[in-house]
């Protein structure tokens, strides 16, 4: 299963990537953009998760689009969920864990894509 290094390697290995470290939580940017990011559950998500909120590490990436998000809380529950903070926004949580290092990496490339895109 994946792991925080793992992330790190891979958001770093994408270009125009920067880490910050932020009161001990740990993101990655692109083009100042954030993509990827630890995301520690509140209080708020505790209480909206109740007895399903999950312990361990918890990623937070960006999406392209509120499709994109559906599709992913619909493949696996054990690896992608949600809070009602993130209702409406492009993003997935995940329990990294849970989830293969391929298919981190497959949606690590997939948000930086999302950031990076030019307008």
């Amino acid at each position: 299963m994946a792991t925080w290094d793992d992330v790190h390697r891979i958001a770093t290995s994408m270009p125009d990537v920067t880490e910050r470290v932020r009161e001990g939580v740990v993101d990655w940017r692109v083009k100042d953009k954030l993509f990827v990011w630890e995301r520690p559950l509140r209080k708020t998500d505790l209480s909206a998760l109740g007895a399903a909120a999950p312990s361990g590490p918890i990623l937070a990436a960006r999406v392209p689009d509120l499709g994109a998000k559906e599709a992913l809380l619909a493949s696996d529950h054990s690896v992608y969920f949600t809070t009602p903070h993130f209702h409406g926004y492009p993003a997935i949580l995940v329990r990294l864990e849970h989830i293969e290092v391929g298919e981190l990496e497959e949606l690590i490339v997939e948000a930086w894509h999302a950031r990076a895109r030019r307008r």
